[in-house]
């Protein structure tokens, strides 16, 4: 069997990959995960679970839409009960 080779358009992938209909979306499957990783996370004094939120960061060809926690305690309840992890597995299935 004969190998094909075939060059995809960089330029299409560009413009689909920053469309705003793209971004949305991303932006808000990001929005949903952060809120699933609000209600499930654990409540001492409510610093971690207010600290979780979206950040929206610029990659090679598109923009990226992280999850994140910024409260200093976030390394040691994550590292305890995986709360963002979680929140990311729950909406891929």
């Amino acid at each position: 069997m004969p190998k094909s080779t075939f060059k995809f358009n960089d330029a299409v992938f560009d413009e689909i990959l920053n469309s705003a209909g793209v971004d949305r979306l991303t932006e808000s499957v990001a929005n949903e995960i952060a809120s699933t990783a609000r209600s499930t996370a654990p409540v001492d004094s409510g610093d971690y679970k207010a600290g979780i939120g979206v950040r929206k960061k610029r990659s090679s060809h598109r923009p990226v839409y992280l999850v994140v926690g910024e409260n200093w305690k976030t390394m040691i309840i994550e590292a305890r009960t995986g709360n963002l992890v979680r929140a990311l597995r729950a909406r891929r299935r």
